[in-house]
């Protein structure tokens, strides 16, 4: 069964055995149930806090476009490929 698509409309919940550590402003993430590792740059790292404060994609897109010099469209499509890798890795979940 294929997964649904990510939208803008869609919420996530970070998968409930990932962790993570902030290093500056990177974080690594950790899924202890299978040892995955995950690098997050600057932006990443920051679109991952936003998930973690609401898991709206509507409101993360909306508050990096406030915050950053990136139009709707790009933030929309960047956001919708970083939660989709997520989600592939097993780091968040639909909801």
């Amino acid at each position: 069964m294929a997964s649904p698509e990510i939208a803008l409309t869609s919420s996530v919940r970070i998968a409930p055995d990932v962790i993570y550590r902030d290093l500056e402003d990177e974080a690594v993430l950790l899924d202890l149930k299978t040892g995955t590792y995950f690098g997050l740059d600057p932006m990443g790292t920051r679109m991952w806090h936003l998930l973690e404060e609401n898991g709206s994609l509507q409101l993360v897109a909306q508050r990096i476009t406030e915050q950053y010099d990136v139009t709707a469209d790009v933030c929309e499509r960047d956001l919708r490929e970083f939660v989709e890798r997520l989600r592939e890795k097993g780091l968040v979940e639909l909801v």
